[in-house]
């Protein structure tokens, strides 16, 4: 090779517009055509945020490597220009960085987009600093401009989608597609005989959901894993909050004239296990339950439903009626359990019940089951479900402390070493429940394994973000970087699945498709992961070229609408 540069320009992010080769950015007004739907568009072309009253942010985090070392390039929030993602913070560090998040089981892996970023915290997109070119040293003023790219580089830029307040639709989006062969060279006339630029046919590119947004594809790995239900009565009978909506659902071939809390944990975790059978997930899958105490117990009403198994379809079953199961352990005399039979599931029922939420010893029997049936060596997780804070029955004993419970269930000694999921189902005091959640070994309070689900109806969604961690990172395609970039710009664009669980195929389905569910806009954070490589063995014949683009995400309102696509008739 000579030192003739080839270029990578333009990736510039959000929702396409203008055209290849602008040096700034260039922005259109929120909606596309003609559609009645209330929309949202991001586009770095002015560097500014186009917003409508379906708001669309979006954070990211960008590295390149070279020579075998990775760099940060740039990122947003970068609060001190470094170019990896910062916000300043009340802390002994005075920011919280990206790097903060690293995952020290994944050597590739350098951290996780901040995940305490949010609808209130990320700044406007003309806040935005792009860094400097890794390849030659100049400054950049977009979000990818590289004037020097050669065989053996990488690439790779993780976006943090985020909804503010209602749902949507969100495609990812390419426009403004140009490739050139610049000057040819002698080394690239010896080769190259076809006219156009050669770059994009030659880089690999893969465009996946990045389901922990650390910017790294990851493989599947081992797991042993308990779900810890709340089944006290505010998660079923309507007196205590238990009814959701006056909507019928259907659950386990039943159609019941409501909705209630147990109803969507029933169908949301039944999905996840089997969206990890389907997957053909190395793991082992256990259910614990928790309420509280009737006047007559002496030991509140918590339990195994289900103890591990690899046998997902045993472990379906027993998430199978949990109106009922549920029911049998609030109701009766002292040692119900949720297979009795005493319990009446009317969500108008519910007199008489156990009252109190024994959080604590819910999280204890889970930890005893993965001492016990845990396999050694391999990664153990609880996923803890619960509608409000823990509080006292009418029985004789006192509740343990949740926080403590979840301290010594990441800790490793007495072991195993368990990563702790919360799931704070609207409930008016999540911070017991944030507390508790973290990674094994960690001190917990981290948001990154904590879920505000503040309304119920997104509990599905919330399962199906939980069981990506789990399984092998989904992956939209895996092509050369001018197919993916075709893909973009085709139609509308990749219509994006705001639950990875449901078997919804970007490419082949409608965008229509019965299997494919909005993004929540409750806040929740959802990471599309784009990376790229120049494999070492190409040639010449790319001597001078260059490709640009513009890439970007837009998204519809859910509400009224089938998720067409852009300029469709209202449904």
């Amino acid at each position: 090779m000579t030192n003739d540069t080839t270029n990578l320009t333009d990736l510039s992010r959000r929702k396409l517009l203008a055209g290849i080769g602008a040096v700034g950015l260039a922005s259109a007004g929120a909606g596309l055509g003609t559609s009645a739907y209330f929309s949202d568009r991001e586009t770095f072309e002015t560097n500014e945020l186009v917003a409508g009253e379906l708001d669309l942010l979006v954070d990211w985090q960008q590295h390149y490597t070279m020579n075998g070392e990775t760099t940060f390039v740039n990122a947003h929030p970068d609060h001190d220009a470094d170019g990896e993602q910062s916000i300043a913070a009340d802390t002994d560090a005075g920011q919280v960085r990206y790097s903060d998040f690293a995952d020290p089981e994944d050597e590739g892996s350098n951290g996780a987009n901040i995940a305490t970023l949010d609808c209130e915290t990320i700044p406007p997109i003309d806040e935005a600093s792009f860094g400097v070119d890794p390849t030659s040293g100049e400054a950049m003023d977009r979000l990818v401009h590289l004037r020097d790219v050669k065989p053996g580089d990488a690439g790779e830029i993780t976006f943090s989608l985020h909804l503010c307040d209602n749902p949507g639709y969100v495609w990812m989006q390419a426009d403004g597609v140009g490739e050139s062969e610049g000057i040819d060279t002698d080394p690239e006339l010896a080769v190259d005989e076809t006219p156009g630029g050669d770059l994009a046919r030659n880089i690999e590119a893969t465009l996946w959901y990045d389901s922990d947004c650390d910017n790294v594809l990851d493989e599947a790995e081992p797991a042993d894993f308990m779900l810890t239900l709340d089944f006290s009565g505010s998660m079923l009978y309507d007196q205590y909050g238990g009814v959701v909506s006056d909507s019928s659902i259907t659950v386990d071939g039943t159609t019941n004239s409501e909705t209630t809390k147990i109803d969507l944990v029933e169908l949301a975790a039944r999905e996840f296990v089997a969206y990890l059978a389907g997957q053909s997930a190395d793991v082992q899958v256990g259910v614990a339950y928790f309420d509280g105490e009737g006047s007559d117990d002496s030991v509140p009403r918590t339990g195994i439903l289900q103890p591990l198994t690899s046998n997902l379809g045993t472990v379906d079953a027993a998430l199978s009626g949990l109106r009922q199961k549920l029911a049998n352990v609030v109701s009766g005399s002292p040692g119900s359990t949720p297979f009795d039979g005493d319990g009446d599931p009317d969500p108008n029922a519910g007199g008489g019940i156990a009252t109190g939420t024994y959080i604590g010893e819910g999280v204890n029997d889970a930890q005893a089951e993965l001492a016990t049936n845990g396999r050694t060596g391999v990664r153990a997780a609880n996923v803890v479900l619960s509608d409000g804070e823990s509080f006292n029955g009418t029985g004789s004993t006192q509740f343990s402390s949740p926080t403590d419970a979840a301290d010594d269930a990441r800790a490793a000694s007495p072991g195993p070493e368990t990563s702790v999921y919360a799931i704070s189902v609207d409930s008016a005091n999540d911070g017991v429940l944030q507390s508790m959640a973290g990674d094994a070994g960690s001190t917990g309070n981290d948001s990154q394994y904590f879920y505000n689900v503040d309304d119920p109806l997104a509990i599905p969604t919330t399962f199906g973000v939980l069981a990506s961690q789990f399984v092998a990172e989904k992956v939209i395609v895996q092509d050369t970087l001018d197919n993916v970039l075709a893909m973009l710009a085709a139609g509308n664009g990749v219509p994006l699945d705001g639950n990875v669980v449901t078997l919804f195929d970007e490419d082949a389905d409608p965008a229509d498709d019965s299997d494919r569910e909005p993004f929540e806009g409750n806040g929740l954070m959802y990471c599309v992961g784009l990376s790229w490589e120049l494999p070492f063995d190409v040639g010449n014949e790319i001597q001078g070229d260059s490709v640009s683009f513009d890439l970007g995400f837009y998204t519809e309102q859910a509400r009224n609408n089938d998720g067409s696509g852009p300029g469709q008739s209202p449904a």
